[in-house]
Parts: structure tokens; C-alpha cells; sequence
């Protein structure tokens, strides 16, 4: 029994864990690499067609994304999820591969421009459905066997709707092992979906830890937080632009707004219109309304049966044509405009970011991660100008982020969760950044007195011993080099960041109102440039 870490290692997404066990090879998820890249990942050791199947935590694009490209390198086992990651998937996936295609021949038409060679996509529709036919659905709280030696059980994770965490109980040669993947461990007090489910007990535990080292600054009320983002907004003339994830994170929004509206909450702008541009957007709320008697809060579950629909409201406009997307835009009343993706880096978002991103009446509102080299994180770092479609779009405004309002268990959510398992011999720490990796693995050590390991990309456990037998080292990604970095201007400055670093690190000893004085220096420069 030998268990290979693959992705999700020292960073936060493309998780991947690769399993030889009870004579078959299988993955625990097969996620596609988000935002920026730090660290080399390893290739999976097989072929994809000597796979025999997977198990999915979740539909996130950062754990089921490459599903199709292995279906495209001849996978053909099956594909056991929850039955609501099932239903996402088969529209989650599909969208994914029409963005892969899409961008693919947007590239491909400025390359024959250069009189250079096509890009082809990472994978195409065909493989997307191809990848869909091999779902076996299964209810939580539902053990089943794969094969010999190898049960699951599914355990709601709290994260997404069909969110899980995986109890993987292996027998091989007499030896019997209980394994755990968190998946990605939810916030408690979401709306809509429930609190994640504790788990009493493991031999070891692959645990993610996306917050390892922060603590969410949760609003009192997330209501009342929204309310006031939309009644400063429209007050202004202007529309709350929300850059939303479309699954999961669409549907909470919804949520709120329901409630704003039904308590009448804002003043003076009582029909405001609520748009949700997002096909995938669209077809996730069918899916969460569907999957509501296994998935629901009791909250929610109460306004079911009292025939209220928790995520919709008079006023709710759900677009799906280009035509009603551009039309959107042309509508002057101060307004709600939900899109995907999340993180500002495609789909329809970008359309709405060119024609409101600088008229200093509206709010581009931030309601979920956001992971380094995107545009979401470049607009909160404070950018004053971005490139939309080859045009430079002024940066006027309001820039809010509404804090608390994330599906991932804080630092103190995740000791939680951790410390109701049992009879752990072994935490390994993943899905998070570097730092937040190496904070939380320390946090378990100390208060749990736990043996915790923190795998890069190609570290192997002997799962029967219970022994590292290969300690992988981390492989940076080297940076590129951008015309930016090529620029005389720009190597001067980062010639003077060097100069500034090396006198801080110079100035442990020195007076502390000199460093005081520094400090502020600082702070002040970074201020005037809105860093």
C-alpha cells in the first residue's frame, strides 16, 4: 500500500493524491492548478489508462478540473462522487471545456497573426462528456466497495453542495488501514448547506489547510454587512458588481439578498433588480433546488417546506443569451450584477468589469478567495488600471471586500475538525500556500502533540508501515520574464527593493524608534502608491 502525493502541495490548488493499493491504482481527486504556480508538480506514475478509478471530494474546478484530460489519455474506470458533485460536475466540466476551447482559439487566431503554430486546448467538450459518462453517484453516509479490499464512505464536508470528505478503509495481506481526506473542510454557519461532519477516528489523515494560518473576520451579520455595501452603492447612482464563483458561492448571495428584500432592508431602491449572468451560474442553483432534501441547512429545509425558495426573489433576472448579457449594461437603474468566474480571470465578469470599473459610483464587491497572480487579487491589492480585451480600463471604483464570507474553515474551524479524529498516527498537510502549509502543521503538532508531515509534489508513505520512504524536496517554478522585467526603469526599482530589504534585515539592534520611524516610512510609500 503506497500512497503518492501529486498536487496541492505547498500550494492551494490542483489537488491530486495517487493510491497503489489491494492490487489497483487510483486517484483522490484530479484537480486543475488555479492562479499562480510555485511549485513543480511530478507527473502521476501511470498512464491514465492503467487507472482503475477515482474518488472526487468536491466539483471544484481545482479538484475535478482535469477529469477530462484523463479521459482524453484513455481513462475508462469510474468516477465515484456524492450525487450532488455528480450533477455539478456534468455542467461544471462541460464549462470548463468550453473556456479551454475558447481560449484556445483566441490564441490560436493572434499566433497565425505572428505566423506561428495553433494552440490546441487542454481538452475539449468531447473529452468533458466523455469524463461525465464515467460518474457513479452515492449518498452520503452510504459505505460502499469498489473492489476488494477497498470501502468508502462519503461524509459531508460543509464546503459545496455534495461536498465530502472521503473514509477510505484499505485491507491488504491481513493489513487493515483507515485513511481520511478532509476535501476541503467548510466555514460553520453557511447559508443554504450544512456545518461539516466530524469524523471519530483514523490512522492517518490527509488534511487540507487553505486557512491554516488566518482566523476569518466574520461580520456580525452577513446581512446586515451586504446591506450596507448595496445601500451606500445605489445611494451613489451606482450598481454592486459581485465577481461570484458560480457554484456555491452564487447561490449564498442569493440567500441574502432574498432576505434583504423580504425585510425590506434597503431604503429607497425596493425593486432593485438582481441580475445572475452565468449559464453555469444558472444551471448550479437548478441543481442546488434539486438537491435540497441532502444538502440543505434545517434553515433552508424551513423555508422549503413552508413553499418559500430560499434562493429566489421578485426581481431576479437569470440571463442566458450574449444578447440579454449586453442588455444588462444598458440598464441605468442602480442594480446587483452576479457573474462568474470568482476570480475575475474569464466568463462574462470581465465584459462587466470594462463598462463599470470606472465610474467611481459603482462597487466591485469581492465575496470569496482569492489567489495571487488574478485579476480579483490584483483589483484588492489596489491596481489602478488593468487590461480588459487588449484595453486599459481605469481603476475608479469602489474596490470592497466583504470579509467572513468564505466556504473554508478558518485556522480554529480546521483544529476543530481535526481534533474530534482519533487514534491518528500521522497528519499530512496540503491544499494550502507555503506558509499557511508550515503554520498549521505546527499548530497540530502543538496542540494536538500530533506527528504531522507536510508533503511536496512527489512524496511517497508506505501506507502498511506507516513510514515516508520518499522525503521530495520543493522545485520553485522559475518566474518569467515579462517585458516589465526587461524594462532598465523597472530593474532599477527592484535594485532598491533589494536595498530596502537588506536594511531592514540590517536593523534588528537598531533603536526602536528608529525602526518605528521606518516602519512608518514604509507603510507611508506604500499607502501614496496604493500597494
Amino acid at each position: 500500500m503506497k500512497m503518492t502525493f501529486i498536487g496541492a502541495t505547498h500550494e492551494v490548488t490542483g489537488s491530486c493524491t495517487y493510491i497503489e493499493a489491494c492490487g489497483k491504482r487510483f486517484l483522490v481527486d484530479f484537480g486543475m492548478q488555479q492562479g499562480e504556480d510555485i511549485f513543480e508538480n511530478v507527473q502521476i506514475p501511470v498512464s491514465p489508462s492503467l487507472i482503475d478509478f477515482v474518488l472526487l471530494t468536491h466539483a471544484h474546478i481545482d479538484h475535478s478540473g482535469l477529469l477530462p484530460l484523463l479521459y482524453a489519455g484513455g481513462f475508462q474506470g469510474e468516477i465515484h462522487s456524492t450525487e450532488a458533485t455528480a450533477s455539478l460536475c456534468s455542467v461544471m466540466l462541460q464549462d470548463s471545456a468550453h473556456i479551454q476551447e475558447f481560449e484556445a482559439e483566441w490564441r490560436s487566431r493572434k499566433a497565425r497573426r505572428r505566423g506561428e503554430e495553433d494552440y490546441e486546448p487542454i481538452y475539449t467538450m468531447d473529452d468533458a462528456l466523455g469524463a461525465i459518462k464515467l460518474f457513479v453517484p452515492h449518498r452520503y453516509e452510504t459505505e460502499f466497495e469498489v473492489c476488494e479490499g477497498v470501502k468508502v464512505l462519503f461524509r459531508d464536508a460543509g464546503h459545496l453542495l455534495g461536498s465530502s470528505s472521503i473514509i477510505l478503509t484499505l485491507t491488504e495481506d491481513g493489513v487493515t488501514k483507515k485513511l481520511v481526506f478532509s476535501g476541503d473542510i467548510g466555514n460553520t454557519h453557511q447559508p443554504l448547506i450544512r456545518d461539516p461532519q466530524y469524523i471519530d477516528s483514523a490512522d492517518y489523515v490527509i488534511m487540507e489547510s487553505t486557512y491554516g494560518n488566518r482566523v476569518h473576520d466574520r461580520p456580525a451579520d452577513y446581512v446586515t454587512a451586504l446591506t450596507a455595501v448595496l445601500q451606500q452603492t445605489f445611494d451613489r447612482g451606482g450598481s454592486v458588481i459581485i465577481p461570484s464563483f458560480a457554484v456555491g458561492r452564487t447561490q449564498e448571495m442569493l440567500y441574502f439578498i432574498r432576505r434583504i428584500k423580504a425585510e425590506g432592508l434597503i431604503k429607497g431602491h425596493d425593486d432593485f433588480p438582481v441580475y445572475v449572468d452565468s449559464p453555469l451560474a444558472n444551471e448550479a442553483t437548478d441543481i442546488f433546488v434539486n438537491n435540497r432534501e441532502s444538502c440543505y441547512d434545517e434553515e433552508a429545509l424551513a423555508y422549503v417546506r413552508s413553499g418559500i425558495n430560499p434562493i429566489s426573489f421578485e426581481g431576479l433576472v437569470r440571463t442566458v443569451s450574449s444578447d440579454d448579457s449586453r442588455a444588462i449594461n444598458s440598464d441605468s437603474r442602480p442594480k446587483v450584477i452576479i457573474s462568474a468566474s470568482g476570480m475575475c480571470e474569464a466568463g462574462r465578469i470581465k465584459h462587466h468589469l470594462k463598462h463599470n470599473l470606472w465610474k467611481s459610483e459603482n462597487t466591485i464587491l469581492f465575496v470569496g478567495y482569492q489567489a495571487g497572480n488574478t485579476l480579483g487579487r490584483a483589483l484588492i491589492d489596489g491596481v489602478k488600471s488593468v487590461k480588459l480585451f487588449g484595453e486599459t480600463v481605469s481603476v475608479a471604483a469602489h474596490i470592497t471586500q466583504l470579509p467572513g464570507v468564505s466556504g473554508h474553515a478558518d485556522v480554529n474551524g480546521l483544529l476543530d475538525w481535526a481534533k474530534a479524529v482519533s487514534g491518528v498516527k500521522m497528519f499530512f498537510v496540503n491544499h494550502g500556500d507555503d506558509a499557511s502549509v508550515k503554520a498549521f502543521a505546527q499548530r497540530l503538532k502543538e496542540e494536538l502533540g500530533a506527528q504531522v508531515y507536510a508533503p511536496y509534489s512527489g512524496a511517497e508513505f508506505d501506507i502498511a508501515q506507516g513510514v515516508v520512504t520518499v522525503d521530495a524536496q520543493p522545485i520553485p517554478i522559475p518566474k518569467k520574464k515579462t517585458a516589465a522585467n526587461m524594462n532598465a526603469a523597472y530593474s532599477d526599482l527592484t535594485a532598491a527593493s533589494e536595498r530596502l530589504a537588506a536594511l531592514i534585515r540590517s536593523s534588528d539592534g537598531r533603536a526602536n524608534a528608529d525602526m518605528k520611524k521606518l516602519t512608518e516610512a514604509i507603510n507611508k510609500l506604500c499607502d501614496d502608491w496604493k500597494l
